[in-house]
Order: C-alpha cells, then structure tokens, then sequence
C-alpha cells in the first residue's frame, strides 16, 4: 500500500478505503456538519435579534477564515507526501505544530484587528476571545486531520466526528436558548466553538484507532520548511476558492449592516451544503491523482459525475424547500433570503466545474494558472454581490451566479484540453 509504504506507525491499519467510498463518506461526513449547523442557526434565530445572528455569523466566517489562512497548505501537502511514501508519523507531527502555532497568531491579529479598525462590532470580553481562539486552533487542525485520513485511506471516519460536533453546538445552543431569550453573540460564539473543539478531539481519537498514530507536535525547521513548501500553493488555490464566501459576511457586517449579513449567511450556509459534495469530491481525486497519476483523466470525469449527482440532488432540495426551510428562521429570513439560496444552488453545476478543474491543477502542479484564474473569479465574486447589496440578498445571489457561471464555462474549456493532454502523455 503506497500510501502508507515506510510508515513508523505502530499497529497502523493497513487497509484503505476505496476513493468512491471515502468521497461519499466525507459528503455524508459534511452533510451532517452542516445539517447540524442549519439547526444551530434556527435555534440562534430564535433565541436573539438579527443583529446578534448577524455579528455572530461575521464572527464564525472569521473564524473559518483564519482556519483557511492558518493551515497553510499542510493538509494538501500531507496528501502528497503521505501518497509518495514518506513516514506518516514524521508529516503529521510536523504539520500539527505549524497548524497550531499559525491558527494561535492568526486569530490573535484578527482580533486586535478587528478592535482597531472596527470597534463599533467588535466583541472585547474574555469568552468571545477565547472562544474565537479554541474555534481557530481546533477548527485548522480538523482540516489536516480530514486530509490526513484522506491520505491514509480513511476519509470515511469524518462521519462520526462531524455528526458529534455538530451534536454538541446544537445542544449547547439549544440549552442557552431554553434558558434565557436575548443571547449575545459572545454565548452563541461560545456554542458553535464548543462543536469544533469536540470534532477535533475525536478525530485525534481515530486517527490513534485507525493508523496507530496519536499527534506529538513538533516544529523542526528541517521537516517544516520542506512540508511549507509542498503546501503553499495548494493554500493559496485553497484561498482562492474559500475566502469569496467567507470575506463576504465580513464585508456586509461591517460595510453595510449586521442584518445584511444576517440575511446573507443562513442562504449562502444552506448553498454551501450541496458545494461540499465537489469540493470533497475534488480532495479524493486530488489524493488519487497523486497515487496513481495515468488515471487522472477517468478519476477526474468519475469524481464530476459523482460532485453533480449528489450536489445536484441537495442543491435540488434547497431550490424546491427554500423557503419551508428557511422559514424555520423566522419569516422575515424566508421573505429575505429564499430567492438568494435558490439562486446559489443553482450554481452548483458551475461550482462543481471549477473544483474538478482545481483538482487537476494540484495533481499536476499547475499551481500558478489556477491561482490567477481563482484570485480574478473570486475578486469579481465579491465585487458584483457587494454591489447588489442594497438591493437585497436575491440581487446579491443573482449576480453571484452570473459572474461564477461565466468563470466556469472558462475554466471547463481548458479542463477539457488539460485532460486530453494527460490522455496523450498515459498513453
């Protein structure tokens, strides 16, 4: 078994899963995940103001930013290295420690940032900062724990870990809502951290039962540099693909209103959920890709198919139940956001593309192409929904779909011709 040839790991299973079955268990995985995110929003709707939900959400986009910044590309380089034969032991220790020293400094600096340069929004009481902290940290070592077990052959165990952490916010939001109406998003924050400290506990707890490997983190500048080298272009295509959604809510909070963002965000949460199947599609056939590069072309046209099947079908709820589901937000969330979340489902075909696109790129180390092609799509992504931001979150939606549709019929073109290249070089 390649992937974990010379691994120093006591115990280690040595059995991997098939990439079909490590796909969908990840989209089973994030299904629950954001199934239980959805109820902690319904409950946060109900327990607090639309500007409590709306500084809260900013809050959460910040801290999934910072994870996003301060993983560095670690896990995309665990995939590489783990799937070329290296120790998994020696990788994995090395990029915990990068991950926690980087999430700790990260999230310190957005909220001396955000106490600075925003004071009006921001929260400076012990609990939002600790917990904003523990969300960062937690939340960044979740993300190489994913692709490690991805790595190894174990995608599938995400299921347990996302269905508990998502579990334990519900219920901690449930509990403060029973409580008192009127929480502040100092104790919703509190909430949703709590879940992903849970989630990052337990899968160190497998990855010890799966492979034989509990993390020691270790930072020595001979294992990190090489690993920070693998994995920063991959971070910055990661970025590319991940900062529009996340800076948007940002943006809206702090530009235009903590209402505007609390209407965006529930649509752009529920969207998310069918966009999960092509992004985690797109890290199995990028792990497969690595193993077994002659196969790249009909991994890459199966993991499609698979992303549009299983997207398809959850972007195809959303457009039909928008509102029913939307609803249980509260009317004034389904009066202002339905037309939004059917309008983002709807990207999902265009979405799926540039995954698949994205994962052909690692795999063959075409990192620069589509960084610039990610940063220009993002960058427009961002300016043509800001700009609709007084008309509403539907306007917002729609401009959204347009620029991310014209995007993708780019990006499929050369798509097509990149694949055809790889089938001339197999064969």
């Amino acid at each position: 078994m390649r992937a974990v040839r010379g691994a120093a790991v006591p115990g280690a299973s040595a059995v991997r899963h098939s990439p079909l079955r490590s796909s969908l268990g990840l989209v089973l995985a994030k299904a629950a995940q954001t199934g239980a995110g959805f109820a902690f929003w319904i409950v946060a709707a109900r327990a607090t103001s639309e500007r409590e939900v709306g500084l809260t959400s900013a809050a959460v986009s910040a801290v999934m930013l910072c994870t996003q910044l301060a993983v560095l590309g670690t896990g995309s380089a665990v995939i590489v290295a783990v799937g070329r034969g290296e120790p998994p032991r020696r990788v994995l220790d090395t990029a915990f420690a990068i991950v926690g020293v980087a999430g700790t400094v990260l999230a310190l600096g957005y909220l001396v940032l955000q106490s600075a340069v925003a004071p009006d929004t921001a929260s400076t009481s012990v609990l939002f900062w600790l917990t904003f902290l523990v969300g960062a940290v937690t939340g960044t070592m979740v993300i190489v724990l994913d692709q490690a077990l991805v790595a190894l052959g174990r995608g599938a165990s995400a299921t347990l870990r996302y269905a508990l952490g998502g579990g334990v916010s519900l219920g901690a939001a449930a509990l403060v809502a029973w409580q008192a109406h009127g929480a502040s998003a100092d104790v919703l924050m509190a909430c949703w951290a709590l879940g992903t400290a849970v989630a990052c506990v337990v899968g160190a707890v497998q990855l010890r039962r799966l492979v034989g490997y509990w993390p020691r983190p270790s930072l020595r500048t001979a294992r990190g540099r090489p690993l920070l080298a693998m994995g920063l272009p991959h971070q910055l295509l990661t970025l590319t693909e991940r900062a529009p959604g996340l800076v948007l809510p940002l943006l809206l909070a702090h530009t235009v209103s903590p209402e505007a963002a609390a209407y965006w965000y529930p649509a752009w949460m529920m969207a998310w959920a069918a966009y999960t199947a092509p992004v985690l599609m797109g890290i199995v056939q990028f792990s497969e890709g690595v193993r077994d590069p002659d196969r790249l072309a009909s991994t890459t046209w199966a993991s499609l198919r698979w992303s549009l099947a299983v997207g398809g079908l959850a972007a195809a709820v959303l457009i039909l139940l928008a509102r029913p589901l939307l609803g249980l937000m509260g009317e004034q969330y389904a009066d202002s956001s339905s037309d939004a979340l059917r309008w983002l489902a709807a990207g999902l075909v265009a979405y799926a593309v540039l995954q698949a696109y994205n994962a052909v790129c690692r795999a063959r180390g075409r990192y620069a192409e589509a960084i610039v092609v990610g940063m220009v799509l993002g960058t427009a992504l961002c300016a043509s929904a800001l700009s609709a931001a007084e008309r509403g979150a539907g306007a917002m939606a729609v401009a959204w779909l347009v620029v991310l549709s014209i995007g993708a019929a780019a990006v499929g073109l050369r798509l097509i011709a990149v694949l055809r290249r790889v089938t001339r070089e197999a064969r």
